[in-house]
Parts: structure tokens; sequence; C-alpha cells
């Protein structure tokens, strides 16, 4: 005996008619943070070239001086200024609603406006993207080079770049590129960047996610007794932490940060990370970002949002690097 029901989709059927059920809501799974371009200070640019200066005082004497000599030699105070710079680099994203799907009723809604808010989160991405990369500056030459700017992992090397002089670039002894990546290691290199400025810094690390789990295993673990995991807890609460937030040690407290894993330099190891002193990074607007309307030719509203910017790293050295854990 036959029936009415749902499967039968064919026409006539019982089914023909039967409501769509499509929730008036969307869901995106991308990671959106940005959390180097979120945090640095920034400042206005006036030209696709930025340049700033460096100097350092000389290296401490002890040499004593003999009563009643004269001052017969005298020191160039300035022989150690040196010039930094990067190039700016533009950056856009495109977006285009046809006019019938700007008329109809959908689900986001599928219009002009979230196309554009789209596209805003998109290039705050390609910008962090950038910040983080390791690729070198460059000029525009009007035959397809354009002007891009010089990224993190490009800026602190030890041998590099060729026009930062060697008293500014990041000592080796901050960099960590082979071997296994412990927490003596960790420490080895904060204590390198605090040897560099002298001060005991707040340094924020920017890690990508394996690196993160072999941090967050710090401290639970010792090589000559075997793993080990100690826990001091309320006996109110069922809430065990083991995630590091902070680390805290002889030359500073290090704040840790999730690296945005889609913008990373290393997708495939996920080991890299930055550890930067807020003080001597910043990131310049030539542009900021912002979202033109371009005209409607017939087939519906169209546009882009672009900005031009660049990475200033004040002293190399003031920074640190890791980009393998073993």
């Amino acid at each position: 005996m036959s029936f009415s029901n749902t499967y039968d989709t064919t026409s006539p059927g019982s089914a023909a008619l039967n409501r769509e059920d499509l929730q008036d809501a969307m869901s995106m799974l991308a990671p959106s943070e940005t959390p180097v371009l979120s945090s640095a200070d920034k400042f206005k640019c006036n030209a696709t070239f930025v340049e700033w200066g460096v100097d350092k005082l000389a290296t401490p004497s002890s040499t004593a001086v003999s009563e009643g000599a004269d001052v017969t030699d005298f020191d160039d105070k300035f022989e150690s200024v040196a010039r930094l710079g990067n190039y700016v680099q533009k950056l856009r994203r495109s977006f285009r609603v046809s006019d019938l799907q700007q008329a109809v009723s959908s689900v986001g809604p599928q219009d002009i406006a979230r196309a554009e808010m789209k596209g805003v989160k998109e290039l705050k991405r390609d910008v962090e993207k950038t910040l983080l990369g390791t690729q070198d500056r460059a000029a525009e030459n009007g035959g397809g080079t354009a002007y891009t700017m010089r990224g993190l992992g490009n800026w602190l090397s030890s041998t590099g770049p060729s026009d930062v002089p060697s008293d500014y670039r990041t000592p080796a002894g901050s960099i960590h590129g082979s071997g296994t990546f412990s927490e003596t290691v960790l420490n080895n290199l904060i204590t390198s960047i605090y040897r560099v400025s002298g001060v005991t810094n707040s340094l924020t690390l920017v890690a990508d996610t394996a690196l993160r789990r072999v941090i967050s295993d710090f401290a639970r673990a010792d090589s000559a007794t075997g793993p080990i995991r100690q826990f001091t807890a309320q006996q109110s609460s069922n809430l065990i932490k083991l995630s590091v937030g902070q680390y805290q040690s002889d030359h500073g407290i290090v704040t840790i940060v999730d690296m945005n894993p889609d913008c990373a330099p290393d997708t495939t190891n996920k080991d890299t990370g930055y550890l930067l002193n807020p003080d001597f990074y910043a990131v310049g607007e030539l542009i900021p970002l912002g979202s033109t309307r371009l005209p409607n030719l017939g087939g519906g509203e169209r546009g882009y949002v672009d900005w031009t910017g660049t990475l200033k790293v004040a002293h190399p050295g003031a920074h640190g690097k890791i980009t393998v854990l073993s």
C-alpha cells in the first residue's frame, strides 16, 4: 500500500512541496586573529621607503688616566650611527555581488556589505602574513616587481640582511635554528636579548602551534628523572591548567601568544616563533586600511579594500627567533 513520504522528490510526488529548513545563520571556520599587527605601535609613513637611525654606546673601558695627563685623543661619538629602512607594500582584496544577489533574500546575508566585511578580515590576515614572512624588501621597477616590505623572518638574522651593519644584526645567540629546543635554549635566547639591550625585557613570544605545545610542557619534565607532572590546585576546583601564558625568566617575563596558523611562515612544521620586544618594532601606514566602492556598470555592486604600509624593526638585535624544534 503506497503512502506519502518525505523522500519521494519526483514531480509529481509527495515531497515536491516540502519546505526547506535553512537556518538564518552562517558559520565561518578560519583563524582571524592578527597578534603582530594588532599589538604593534602604528605610525604614519610619508614615502615609499621608510628609514630610521640606530646608534650604540662604546665598549666600556677601565683604563686608568695618569695624573696630569692632557687630552690628546678625541672620539667620534657618531661613528657608529647607521640608517635602516624598509619599503612599503600594497595589499588588496576585491569584492563583487551581482544585482540579483543583492536583491534576493539570503542567509548571512550574501550582500555587498557582507562581502566588504569579509574582504577587510581577509586583508588583515594578508598584512599579518606579510609581517611574519621571510621575504626580503624590494623596490618597484615598473616591470612587474612591486614594492615589497622585508618581513620579520628576514630582519632577524645574524648574517644579514647585507644593508644592516653587523653591529645591529640579531646575534646568533638570539636565534635557534638547529638542535633540540628546550627550556634551557629558551632561557639562553632571552639572556642573549638581554645582553644586547641591558634591560630586563617584557618580551612577547608569537608562537606557532607545535612550538606552543613544547613550551606548555616546560617545567613538567626532567631529563634526569624522566617525565614528571606536578600540579597545585584548589580542592574546590576541577580545573587543571596545562597551558603556559607567561614565562618568567632571569631576564624578563615572556608573554606567549598564539600565531595565526594560516599566516605562519612555516605551515608544514608549525614550529616558528618570534621573541619580540614591543618597544623595538612598529607598523607604518602610508595608506590606512580602507574600502573603496567602484561604479556599478550594470552587473552589480563592486569594490575593493586595500592597505599600504611597512614593518619597522627599530633594532634587529632587540628580538629573537625560533625556527626548529629538533
